[in-house]
């Protein structure tokens, strides 16, 4: 008789189309137990299957309720995660990106099906055709977006979309106004409506949503204080009235001299009855739209090179650091929550910044160089200049005056070595700009060089005289200090070690 299986082991089967069947009772993701079936052309096939679903099942993990497509699940993911979580504007890129491309590609995948080759060939598909490195980057994000909730909800066993390589994207270079061309562009804006806009803008580097978002309860003339609490951006066509970015986008701003004066003659035109500054006449916010509009005809009237709104921004950024102004202050200036956004992505540098500080570096090294040879041709031609035996080594001025000190003495103290000895010391602990180890050698050159001319001079008389001469006689004084070893004296520290 066969064994029937115990509760909880799953059962193997032959279907009448001659597959095979497996079933077994798992806990499903919605709390309860639920049987589960799985299918194969083998038995041993079904055998895997229901092996790796039971030990899912005994580690805890919840087998998923539904069959899910990655079309239904992006739908899902969209509505449940995205919309009540994130910015309106990061769900209208989502939903865009995944009603475009992501569900015509590759939506009709099941979701536990969904590989890393399917995922690499659909964006290489898209690469090829002539799609830019970052959309196709961006595709790619929003998939891993997805997948790591989907990972997180027990639904995939592994994110496949991060398994997948894509090319280097490098951002295109940004060329900010100089000084020059930010000044001659508010010269030239100064009859449009929106001159005052502009001056915010350039002045304190704002985002465009966050200049017509001001609200003239944002403005405190009292404590000269401008505040960044709200930007108006437009959503799903509607536009919208919402906080700034991110937490370091709300912040207070010193409010300017000018920017004072250009304030309340906007106080003048609009006044405080509209909760807006800059507003259209009948009150509405002003259309971001048109606010590019009037920002590029200003450019084009006046022959002024074109760059985008939101470059304003690079041009602050940079003048910020040309000025010397320290990143974090910038920071917070701008409002970016990194420093390193600050740093990398806003502040540019031109030929002339790279002129001046090679400049100053060709300056620093040539002022070096410049003292050193002065110094060099100083110990040369000085008569205190000593050298080794090899004339090669030179000792500094203060060394070398501190040796002829030293040699005067020996001439009226003889052979006193105790005397000369706790004078010497004596003298080291008191000026402490001198090494003990460099007088010692400069004693010693200056030692050899006088009993070279005591022994020449004795061997000049002995050819000249009849009488010899007693080299050792004539070397006595000398004696005491020709190998005189100079012991530091405890507790002396030389200034380097100190």
């Amino acid at each position: 008789m066969a064994r029937r299986n115990s509760n909880g082991e799953g059962t193997i089967y032959r279907r009448k189309d001659g597959r095979y069947e497996g079933a077994v009772y798992v806990l499903m993701t919605s709390g309860a137990r639920k049987r589960v079936r799985v299918y194969g052309a083998t038995r041993a096939e079904v055998h895997a299957k229901l092996t790796e679903a039971k030990a899912k099942n005994d580690q805890g993990i919840p087998a998923a309720t539904k069959s899910w497509r990655l079309s239904d699940y992006l739908d899902y993911w969209l509505t449940e995660v995205v919309k009540p979580n994130l910015r309106p504007t990061t769900y209208e890129r989502y939903e865009t990106a995944v009603r475009l491309y992501l569900k015509p590609g590759i939506g009709g995948q099941a979701l536990t099906r969904l590989t890393v080759p399917i995922v690499q060939t659909f964006l290489n598909h898209h690469l090829t055709s002539g799609m830019s490195v970052r959309s196709v980057q961006i595709l790619r994000e929003i998939l891993r977006s997805a997948l790591t909730r989907a990972h997180e909800e027990e639904l995939v066993s592994r994110n496949v979309a991060r398994l997948v390589k894509l090319p280097k994207w490098e951002r295109d270079d940004v060329h900010p106004w100089t000084v020059k061309e930010a000044k001659a562009f508010l010269k030239a804006a100064r009859s449009d409506p929106l001159y005052p806009a502009f001056v915010l803008l350039i002045y304190y580097g704002l985002r465009r949503g966050e200049v017509l978002g001001l609200r003239w309860s944002d403005i405190d003339f009292e404590n000269s204080i401008i505040r960044i609490r709200q930007q108006v951006q437009r959503v799903g066509g509607v536009l919208l009235q919402g906080p700034v970015k991110t937490r370091a986008g709300r912040r207070d701003l010193p409010m300017l001299k000018f920017s004072r004066q250009v304030l309340i003659a906007q106080q003048q035109v609009r006044s405080e009855s509209n909760s807006l500054v800059f507003a259209t006449r009948n009150g509405q916010p002003i259309e971001p739209r048109n606010f590019v509009r009037s920002f590029q005809r200003v450019c084009e009237a006046h022959d002024i090179r074109r760059i985008t709104v939101h470059q304003v921004r690079h041009t602050t950024a940079t003048l910020l650091k040309d000025l010397g102004v320290p990143a974090r202050d910038a920071q917070s200036v701008l409002g970016h929550s990194d420093i390193a956004v600050t740093q990398r992505i806003y502040q540019h540098t031109d030929m002339t910044g790279r002129r001046k500080a090679l400049t100053q570096v060709e300056t620093a090294l040539r002022a070096t160089a410049a003292g050193n040879v002065t110094t060099q041709t100083e110990a040369s031609g000085s008569s205190k200049a000593v050298a080794d035996g090899n004339g090669s080594r030179q000792f500094s001025r203060q060394t070398v005056d501190f040796v002829d000190r030293i040699s005067s003495i020996l001439s009226g103290r003889g052979s006193r070595t105790r005397t000369y000895d706790t004078w010497f010391w004596s003298s080291i602990e008191t000026r402490g700009d001198f090494h003990a180890t460099e007088v010692k050698k400069a004693m010693q050159v200056r030692t050899r060089q006088w009993v070279v001319g005591i022994v020449a001079v004795s061997a000049a008389v002995k050819n000249t005289q009849a009488n010899d001469v007693d080299l050792v006689t004539e070397c006595e004084p000398m004696r005491p200090y020709a190998g005189l070893a100079f012991k530091e004296p405890k507790g002396l520290h030389s200034p380097r070690s100190r």
